[in-house]
């Protein structure tokens, strides 16, 4: 419990240096309310419970003052952290090249990292205009510097931002250099000691897209059909402008646009959660789908770094492909073009793609989750991950990137439309060739955490031997790595025809759990009794799952 008198004296320290006259009135209001207010009170004390935590996956959080909060200062703090961190590394002058997203604050995040990097001595060059998420990962590699930041939340609520760190190879951040910058942002002790000039910097020109634009073409085959008609929504984000452009070039035809969410919106009207998952998301463009009747539809989130794709279902009805579809479907393709190289996926991801690369003769690997670990395989041609992440061409981007998966698929989609087929009619095919594989996921969002560590210690001491009816023939507490993994909190449960995997997410208040059954196929007259079995199996998972873990 935090004493009073240090709470109020911590933050009207944090108040006096806030350059932001928006988020000092807020913290003004605060303290001016909170002797006389409890609430105000309790809000005051959780905003000064700690400090926002620069980990793996960056900085992400609720918007507003304080340290524990997305603003200005902890921007400030984090630039300044990673300017040290890179100067640490010899990078005295060094380019650092910075994107955002179209969310609250995002390009007043982008200045000031680019006044901190420009204080500290290196070269700073920001993106024109708020652009996907992977234009910022080509840029780092076409531009050559030492390091990028992307200002997005992604497809958190509304209230949320983040700062997303890559290095020079293009890829996230991994420890140690997660750890090693959060030293360095927390050497810094005030803000005015971080110098921000008020110019110095580069703003990048039209050039910088236009050389990805001219790298998209590169991941469709020369002279395939592109006669697949999509309906397309960018969810209130950045990705319209740059996919329009990307399909033009290809020769695709315009995609329609779900108008109600096509320009960008921080407020993100017309939905709860900006992410295709989640339920209610596509309803729009679904209603869009039954008036333009296209072959397929595409959903990026907001900083268009994922990938969603939804089809006929044959009775006037849309439905979305899992994430592991998409990514069975496009190493399908990918295949049956030659692609060489070695394909890669995170462990909570189908293990279909393991037996697609085996049949192939290919390398085949997998590795935690998150981009930041694919990405970084050696020899990487294909890596994709079960949320909707895609990488289809690691050597221009080096992370997930929704404008070139949606290219892809779209491909696809016209070559099996040529020959009379659906995507729908490849998955039944991949299903006879190597069982049905089957991917569900039971994710519960808490409010307070300790609901999370008290499933997974719940978990730990009391393994379950059997779940839906199967034996559980291995237990992995990959807390103590494995031989081919890093340590990291998870478990994962090995059943005799089945796959378990639990961890806290590392980006939301969740704990997500990722279920997996393989159903054998005889032949295409099997297939409807393998999904019958597989959505019992998937079902009783989840029950026996959420019973064990106490969720």
């Amino acid at each position: 419990m935090q004493d009073h008198g240090e709470l109020i004296t911590r933050a009207q320290a944090w108040l006096d240096e806030d350059p932001d006259q928006e988020t000092r009135e807020e913290l003004a209001k605060l303290l001016a309310a909170a002797p006389g207010d409890p609430a105000a009170a309790d809000d005051l004390a959780a905003r000064f419970a700690g400090t926002l935590q620069f980990g793996t996956a960056g900085l992400r959080g609720e918007l507003g003052a304080g340290p524990m909060r997305m603003n200005r200062s902890v921007v400030i703090r984090a630039a300044a952290g990673l300017a040290a961190y890179l100067k640490g590394k010899g990078h005295t002058n060094g380019l650092v090249v910075i994107g955002y997203d179209a969310r609250h604050k995002s390009a007043d995040f982008a200045r000031d990292t680019a006044a901190v990097m420009t204080g500290a001595g290196l070269r700073a060059a920001v993106l024109p205009r708020p652009l996907p998420t992977p234009v910022l990962a080509f840029a780092i590699r076409h531009l050559g510097a030492v390091a990028g930041v992307e200002v997005t939340a992604s497809h958190n609520p509304p209230r949320d931002n983040g700062y997303k760190v890559y290095l020079g190879d293009g890829s996230q951040i991994v420890p140690p250099a997660d750890g090693e910058i959060a030293a360095e942002i927390d050497a810094v002790r005030s803000l005015h000691d971080v110098p921000r000039p008020d110019g110095g910097w580069q703003t990048l020109g039209e050039d910088v897209l236009e050389a990805y634009l001219a790298r998209t073409d590169a991941v469709l085959a020369p002279g395939s059909p592109r006669t697949a008609r999509t309906v397309y929504t960018a969810m209130h984000g950045v990705g319209k402008d740059t996919l329009l452009a990307a399909f033009a070039r290809a020769g695709f035809p315009e995609p329609v646009l779900v108008a109600e969410q096509a320009e960008p919106d921080p407020d993100f009207p017309t939905v709860a959660f900006p992410n295709p998952e989640e339920p209610g998301a596509m309803d729009l463009s679904f209603a869009t789908a039954r008036e333009a009747r296209p072959d397929l539809v595409i959903a990026n989130d907001p900083d268009a770094d994922r990938c969603a794709v939804a089809v006929p279902a044959g009775d006037g009805s849309w439905r979305m492909l899992r994430g592991d579809e998409v990514g069975a479907l496009l190493a399908a393709h990918l295949v049956r073009r030659g692609a060489t190289g070695t394909f890669a996926e995170s462990i909570v991801s189908s293990s279909l793609l393991g037996r697609i690369a085996e049949a192939a003769g290919l390398p085949y690997e997998e590795t935690l989750t998150g981009f930041k670990w694919i990405a970084r395989v050696e020899g990487l041609r294909y890596g994709y991950e079960e949320a909707l992440g895609y990488c289809v061409d690691p050597e221009g981007v080096r992370d997930k990137d929704g404008i070139t998966a949606a290219l892809l698929i779209t491909e696809l989609a016209s070559e099996l439309k040529e020959a009379g087929r659906t995507l729908l009619d490849l998955l039944d095919d991949l299903a006879v060739e190597h069982g049905l594989h089957a991917t569900d996921q039971l994710s519960v969002r808490v409010e307070d955490l300790s609901l999370i560590a008290a499933a997974m210690r719940r978990l730990r001491e009391r393994q379950p031997e059997r779940l839906a009816g199967l034996a559980v023939m291995r237990a992995e507490d990959l807390t103590k790595g494995t031989e081919t993994l890093p340590p990291t909190d998870g478990l994962r449960y090995t059943l005799d025809g089945a796959r378990v995997i639990v961890r806290p997410s590392g980006t939301e208040p969740k704990l997500k759990c990722y279920l997996e059954v393989v159903v054998p196929v005889g032949d295409r007259s099997g297939l409807p009794q393998a999904h019958e079995r597989a959505a019992e199996l998937l079902a009783a998972l989840k029950r026996d799952l959420a019973a064990a873990a106490g969720i």
